[in-house]
Parts: C-alpha cells; structure tokens; sequence
C-alpha cells in the first residue's frame, strides 16, 4: 500500500468509529424515550386489542 492509501484509510476509520463513539454518546446522554403522555387512548387500546389476535396467515 501506498502511503496515501494508508493515510486514507486512517481518515476513513477516523470517521467511521468516530461516528459510532459520537452516536453512542449522544444515545447515552439524551436517551430515546419509550413512553409518551401524548399517546393516543384509542391507538393504545388497538394496539393492546390487536396483540392477543392470531397473526395472520395467507394461503396461497
């Protein structure tokens, strides 16, 4: 390899892992958050209802 190979392949970590240390950071910091006072009763109580139905099949 060349050396301009070699150091395009260093930026090109650089970025790569320094993007996933930046996300995990970010996720750490300010987590997404799994419950919402603005739920919808009535999508809620779908969603509930609609869990202990069959998962539906095709017959093709």
């Amino acid at each position: 390899m060349s050396a301009g190979a070699i150091i395009m392949m260093i930026i090109a970590m650089v970025i790569v892992w320094g993007g996933l240390a930046a996300s995990i950071v970010n996720l750490r910091l300010r987590p997404e958050k799994t419950d919402s006072p603005f739920e919808d009763p009535d999508l809620v109580a779908d969603d509930i209802a609609r869990e202990h139905l069959p998962h539906p099949t095709r017959d093709t």
